[in-house]
């Protein structure tokens, strides 16, 4: 099932990209949470979004998920690739469809859930990811 879920995000984003982020994430899933981490062996939210780009060639500096909203841009439309913020901008993800998201999860590590009905209340925004001559504007 995990292989199934992982598949079916890759068509958004372009060749390549789509199906390292793919393969990335498959890996990925079933890490524990700890605070502060960056894989790969655990993570939190952050540096889950933060190793996945990484890995992939895309590279920013290590932050928070609210200095993360601020270097990026607005997403007209969400689709898989996006990072999805939420309470506060306190936790981020990436989506893999307008219905689910991947995240490292305090209580369960790290998963795909849906939005509804726990965290689509709780979304501030999405973001695109900074790839493809894309340039994040500068953290405070």
């Amino acid at each position: 099932m995990k292989l199934l879920a992982v598949v079916l995000l890759a068509a958004a984003l372009p060749g390549e990209l789509a199906q390292s982020l793919t393969a990335w994430l498959e890996a990925n899933l079933g890490r524990p949470y700890v605070w502060g981490a960056t894989g790969h062996k655990s993570y939190d939210c952050s540096g889950f979004v933060w190793r996945m780009l990484t890995d992939n060639g895309v590279f920013l500096k290590r932050t928070t998920a609210r200095k993360l909203y601020m270097a990026t841009e607005p997403a007209a439309q969400p689709d898989f690739g996006t990072l999805v913020f939420f309470d506060d901008l306190k936790h981020v993800g990436i989506l893999q469809d307008r219905r689910s998201f991947f995240h490292a999860s305090s209580s369960q590590g790290t998963i795909r859930a849906p939005l509804a009905p726990y965290w689509a209340p709780k979304i501030v925004g999405y973001r695109r990811l900074p790839v493809s001559g894309d340039e994040p504007r500068p953290t405070q």
